[in-house]
């Protein structure tokens, strides 16, 4: 059986990958081919193009990308098109797989989309395109399986695999011990997101607020970490603009270590204030899209949420305060940051909340997405017949 899979960026290249492995135990044969990062490769995924060409955010950045963008999907549709694979999943990235899965679900293959758009948040009318273009959607949110099924898309809860690979005890003391930090030192762990564009555009406002927070804490220590060497040469060129008195530490591809670590964090939207909740860390997000998209979004009504943190969408509440666009700045992000620092109750609070989510959230992600796949795939099977 021949799987074609396209993951877009570091998070889904982890869930491809453990999918891939629950599908492999079940199915030893089975061979994947598609666009992947490291993790989905070693487990043996044919890497048909970088991954790194998908890294792309916002409706502005994709326009600056689209032609490539749109040169590899052509390619990819006429590989698949004169050799359809058994079964296709596309992970997150719905701009640029649904019509993948549209195209290769009209010639019959069974396809999958893992981690759902947040229509539920902006641009619902992608609804509609779910329903056209994917079989099953493999969700990783409680919530969204109900709001879907309502306007008629076939979707699984299968968890967020995340909650049940993060301890519910983070290990503090040898995280600090492994950074080199003592127990009692403050310590700060600054996260500016994981494609380029976001910490170009965040790497100033994080800079500022930590070397702020600094001055305020005496022998406060900032960790930052980062998922690859080009992002870590950006980050100490911005860090020489905007801070360079401000030692940081700096930790490749391990944010849990870095958030076991620390008191407060400081982080993007994204996938990082969900892992800043698994950790039971304080969080503070901040985020800048282009001037554009934003206009866009804005102007458009695109957005229809109070909160934009994964955190806050699962408490229900605005834990962790946000900041968007031009509130993203030092002046609002140190007040709320020396908030936590300095309000241990508020804290202990937050970090019950925090338990209560991550202790109803583990779950077997990986089994429980092979299984909904593999259901399809027979399901497929017996109507072929």
């Amino acid at each position: 059986m021949r799987v074609a899979i396209i993951a877009a960026e570091p998070s889904g290249d982890q869930l491809g990958a453990g999918l891939m492995r629950a599908l492999r135990e079940r199915l030893p044969d089975l061979c994947f081919e598609g666009v992947g990062g490291a993790q989905m490769q070693a487990v043996g995924m044919q890497s048909l193009a970088p991954m790194e060409t998908l890294s792309v955010m916002g409706l502005v950045e994709v326009l600056a990308h689209l032609p490539g963008l749109l040169r590899l999907r052509r390619s990819l549709l006429a590989r698949w098109r004169v050799d359809p694979p058994d079964l296709f999943i596309g992970i997150d990235a719905p701009d640029f797989n649904f019509l993948i899965e549209r195209r290769l679900r009209a010639a019959g293959v069974p396809t999958v989309h893992y981690v759902s758009p947040t229509v539920w948040a902006w641009r619902e009318g992608r609804v509609q395109t779910l329903r056209e273009a994917t079989d099953l959607l493999l969700s990783i949110l409680p919530f969204e399986p109900e709001f879907l099924e309502r306007r008629g898309v076939h979707a699984v809860y299968v968890g967020h695999r995340l909650a049940a690979e993060m301890p519910l005890e983070p290990d503090r003391q040898g995280a600090r011990q492994a950074l080199g930090f003592g127990l009692e030192e403050p310590v700060l762990a600054v996260l500016p997101g994981s494609r380029k564009g976001e910490l170009e555009r965040l790497a100033r406002p994080f800079l500022q607020s930590a070397r702020a927070c600094a001055e305020q804490l005496p022998g406060l220590r900032v960790v930052t970490p980062l998922v690859n060497e080009d992002l870590r040469l950006l980050w100490r060129t911005e860090r020489a603009r905007y801070a360079p008195d401000l030692e940081v530490v700096e930790v490749m591809q391990d944010s849990r270590r870095a958030l076991a670590a620390a008191d407060v964090a400081l982080t993007a939207s994204g996938t990082a204030t969900f892992e800043a909740l698994l950790s039971k860390r304080p969080m503070v997000v901040g985020y800048k899209l282009n001037p554009l998209t934003y206009w866009l979004a804005r102007a458009l009504r695109l957005v229809k949420l109070e909160h934009v943190a994964m955190a806050n969408l699962l408490a229900g509440e605005g834990l962790a305060p946000e900041f968007i666009q031009g509130a993203c700045e030092p002046g609002r992000l140190v007040p709320a940051l020396m908030a936590f620092f300095r309000d241990q109750g508020r804290v202990a609070s937050i970090q019950r909340r925090y338990r209560e989510i991550h202790e109803a959230m583990i779950v077997d992600t990986d089994r429980r997405a092979a299984e909904a796949v593999l259901d399809l795939v027979a399901q497929h099977g017996r109507r072929a017949q």
